[in-house]
């Protein structure tokens, strides 16, 4: 994490660029940098990206689910190295994400670096059938680094790329689906509010309009998407009930 003062991502923009233009250059055309302005409509947060063929990007894109998450403080912290992600044209990257924050400790900006590894995994796959030598008839005191938790590389996740906002809810939508494991007819009150909460956790409510979407996919109204939220969020009181129609009742509206 940068410590140091940084009001916005523009004010740095010769550092940055200079920065990029580095990674750009000693890492190859196999290897994307991305620049994201988190203070920024988080449908347009790329403002500079090289390489960006590698997930199919362009300046002025979407940011992807993880940057959601550090925005509504799921992850405190949100650096990440050496994790390996997915495309949705199956390629492989082994990436690192570095974010930047202001006076105030608010997120301003991202640094990522995504490399594509998919063909050097498919000659590694190669040279081990071609040397049929098992990896543990290595020597463990060969010398070799040992690449484990004190390497401090990031587990796998699960980062998905996209060009629109709409994408990313999309699948965000999806994903708290299938967290449910049930159809949308048969989801009971419990289930509904432990989609909303994963919705919640992953920041999918910073996206614009997004509650209109959630509501059009559970069938419900604006109020009871607010109920829910309240619950979740321990803002408000469980009264555990709702109305036949699927609502929560509205005490406006009750006799």
């Amino acid at each position: 994490m940068y410590d140091g003062y940084m009001k916005s991502i523009q004010e740095q923009r010769d550092l940055f660029n200079k920065i990029m233009t580095l990674l750009e250059r000693h890492l190859g055309p196999k290897c994307e940098v991305v620049l994201h302005d988190l203070t920024r409509d988080y449908g347009s947060t790329i403002v500079d990206i090289r390489h960006g063929y590698i997930t199919n990007r362009k300046i002025g894109d979407a940011g992807s689910n993880l940057g959601l998450e550090v925005l509504r403080g799921t992850a405190q912290n949100g650096d990440q190295f050496n994790y390996i992600t997915y495309t949705r044209d199956n390629k492989i990257l082994r990436s690192s994400s570095i974010y930047f924050r202001g006076e105030d400790n608010q997120v301003v900006g991202a640094l990522c670096v995504n490399l594509d590894i998919t063909q050097s995994l498919r000659c590694e796959e190669f040279l081990h059938q071609f040397n049929q030598f098992p990896p543990d008839t290595v020597k463990k005191d060969s010398g070799s680094p040992e690449q484990g938790d004190g390497a401090g590389n990031t587990p796998p996740v699960k980062e998905v790329f996209v060009n629109s906002v709409r994408e990313l809810l999309d699948y965000l939508i999806g994903e708290a689906h299938a967290q449910t494991g049930k159809a949308v007819s048969r989801m009971q009150r419990g289930d509904k509010l432990k989609f909303i909460h994963f919705l919640d956790q992953k920041g999918a409510f910073l996206i614009t309009r997004s509650g209109d979407a959630v509501c059009d996919f559970l069938g419900i109204s604006k109020y009871t998407l607010y109920r829910y939220l309240d619950i979740v969020r321990g803002e408000g009181k469980d009264r555990g009930y709702e109305t036949e129609d699927g609502e929560e009742e509205d005490p406006g509206t009750s006799g």
